[in-house]
């Protein structure tokens, strides 16, 4: 874990208060999410969850300014800022340092988490990686491809199959495993399965069975499906299963979950746009991602 370094003084802000949401209306948070459903869906399943589990009303910061709630900022185990305003950026930073908030990632809307990152720099430790550009995409109609027959719900009974795949996923996209921070990851993939919200193509290879594509539902909030954690097994890419795959998955999502499916993508990763673009999906914006 990195150290943070608490050391520049704290500034005033008369104009914005940042609070947590344990006095707040959660109807009124839900509604405010619901103008950016795609940019909010990160912190909008937090959001929507605050009914039933009060202990999340403390990591959601909530920014309001003369003309009413403003922003909002997830500070959970990543920092997910939302429509912050230039003054609320700095009030947020201030916030963040004088709680001692730690967090593993900056991540959200491009505008909003390299402004946010920029206010930190002063105690915040040096990143890992900067990825300030990362094309944020949606589908709200059937995919353009047919769907592979053959991804499906994972079960659990596969999930020792799955893991792997997941840890190989995570550790190629991040520059680590996951499984070094204990067994939250672990637990966080069986929660996945458990809950109808991964899919998988599991065939036999020539060692035995083996994940060929996966993907995960990994955020459902607000009407929107996000999904993450698209893996194609390294021998078998290039054969057009993310194509395939990722269609199945839209099919599934939209008819089952939720009716608009999006992601964002490293705007390096260049197969990856061109799956996503001939499965249907369009590009509505930017995400940024500051790791550390």
């Amino acid at each position: 874990m990195p150290t943070w370094p608490w050391r520049t003084p704290l500034q005033t802000h008369p104009d914005v208060v940042v609070q947590d949401a344990r006095s707040a209306d959660v109807a009124e948070l839900i509604a405010f999410a619901k103008q950016d459903p795609v940019d909010a869906a990160l912190l909008g399943e937090h959001v929507e969850a605050m009914s039933s589990y009060g202990f999340y009303r403390d990591q959601l910061l909530c920014i309001r300014e003369p003309q009413g709630l403003t922003g909002l900022c997830w500070t959970g185990g990543n920092l997910v800022p939302l429509r912050l305003s230039d003054v609320a950026v700095e009030a947020v930073a201030d916030h963040v340092r004088r709680r001692s908030r730690r967090f593993s990632s900056v991540v959200g809307p491009a505008h909003d988490v390299m402004r946010l990152w920029e206010a930190m720099r002063g105690f915040a430790p040096t990143p890992r990686d900067i990825r300030p550009d990362q094309p944020s995409m949606v589908i709200d109609g059937d995919p353009l491809v047919a769907p592979d027959p053959g991804v499906s719900l994972t079960s659990v009974n596969d999930l020792d199959l799955l893991l792997p795949a997941c840890v190989a996923m995570f550790t190629e996209e991040v520059g680590y495993s996951p499984l070094t921070a204990g067994g939250g990851y672990e637990r966080r993939v069986r929660s996945l399965v458990q809950g109808g919200r991964s899919l998988s193509r599991i065939e036999e290879g020539p060692e035995g069975r083996r994940v060929v594509f996966k993907a995960e539902l990994g955020t459902v909030a607000l009407g929107v499906t996000q999904v993450q954690g698209v893996w194609v097994h390294p021998d078998l890419r290039g054969q057009g299963h993310a194509v395939a795959g990722m269609a199945a998955v839209v099919a599934y999502a939209r008819a089952q979950v939720a009716p608009l499916v999006s992601l964002y993508v490293n705007s390096y990763n260049a197969p990856a746009l061109a799956a996503y673009r001939k499965v249907g999906f369009r590009e509505v914006g930017t995400f940024a991602t500051i790791l550390f």
